[in-house]
């Protein structure tokens, strides 16, 4: 035992000068290249496929519909509800994306009549002209930033694009072949071992299902239920805000609170004492996920405390961005479970 452990120990350290060494020569760029251009497709692949897979295993049940036939059917209805949904909502996203856009402009108004305001009452005590030419060379500064930055965002919509058109391919033979994974892995197994790590396989499977089609069915809820409160409240752009908080609360914890703040913003443009409404509607929409949405999806199947859960995402974004943020709780599940049959696969590969 104390041999093998030396001996994966010096073999760990082996593998890290080597890496430093090949850092340092910049002999790693291809691969770094390589990991960069795969890594958002297989990620959105592998998200879409948790949540398509059911569907997909329920329709192929049938005789007469074999499994690649099922995938693609799935993909027929989705493009139709995509374009069906664009048809006839786009009237309304189109509107309300062009007066988001008007907001900046808006803001510099409201800017000037607080400053006129402050003029009137201000007992000299307040520069007016300052703060006038203060908002002038902030939205003067914004406009050039965004001019600089013109290539950069380019590159970032023929970089998404470019996602969009790989990702079906990637998750038609996920969705296809996604089912030989566990027996692939189970031939480098010795025979008597394969029960035991196919289970370990299938808990691995298991946990990244339970998270992400939990967290996208609360997203779904917390998003359709936030766009009913702001219609209700009377809030402009709700249709826009409540895809906003659909998109952000892919974030546990931390994304509820983002999708909140541009509804605040666009509620004290439009009504002050609205503000007060939209956080109303913000507490009575967490409240429900959290005393009965998430309860009746998750379970105890994670088993992950909260405040491990912030610190991952305290942890994870300033590493990686958003997408830390977005994998860092599933990422964890897995190395739990890892650790958790860590003798185990000990056994599998050693006894």
């Amino acid at each position: 035992m104390k041999h093998s452990f030396f001996k994966y120990i010096t073999a760990a350290i082996l593998i890290l000068i080597l890496y430093y060494f090949l850092e340092k020569l910049e002999l790693l760029n291809p691969v770094k290249t390589i990991f960069g251009t795969l890594f958002y497709p297989m990620l959105i692949a592998g998200f879409l496929f948790y949540i398509l897979r059911p569907v997909v295993h329920f329709m192929a049940r049938s005789k007469f519909l074999p499994l690649p036939v099922a995938i693609l059917f799935v993909f027929a209805v989705i493009g139709a509800l995509i374009y069906g949904g664009i048809r006839f909502l786009a009237g309304t996203i189109k509107k309300q994306i062009t007066d988001i856009s008007e907001l900046p402009e808006k803001i510099k108004q409201t800017a000037e009549e607080a400053g006129q305001k402050l003029e009137q009452n201000d007992m000299g005590m307040v520069s007016v002209a300052s703060i006038k030419q203060r908002v002038t060379e902030y939205f003067g500064g914004l406009t050039q930033q965004i001019g600089e930055h013109m290539m950069s965002v380019f590159s970032t919509i023929a970089g998404a694009t470019t996602v969009l058109i790989i990702v079906p391919f990637v998750l038609f033979f996920f969705l296809k072949d996604g089912d030989k994974l566990i027996p692939f892995l189970k031939r480098a197994l010795p025979e008597k071992h394969k029960p035991r790590g196919e289970k370990v396989l299938k808990d691995l499977d298991y946990t990244v299902s339970s998270y992400v089609i939990g967290q996208a069915t609360i997203a779904a809820v917390d998003g359709i239920l936030t766009y009913i409160g702001y219609v209700i409240i009377g809030l402009d752009y709700a249709l826009i805000l409540g895809i906003f908080v659909m998109l952000t609360c892919i974030i546990p914890f931390v994304g509820p609170v983002i999708g909140a703040i541009p509804a605040i913003v666009v509620a004290l443009m439009q009504e002050p004492s609205m503000a007060i409404y939209v956080i109303i509607t913000f507490i009575v929409v967490q409240q429900l996920e959290g005393n009965l949405v998430a309860p009746l999806i998750f379970g105890e199947r994670l088993d992950i405390h909260p405040l491990t859960v912030i610190l991952l995402l305290v942890v994870a974004a300033p590493l990686y961005g958003v997408v830390g943020m977005i994998i860092a709780v599933p990422t964890y599940s897995v190395i739990k479970v890892l650790l958790k049959h860590g003798y185990d696969f000990y056994r599998l590969y050693h006894s």
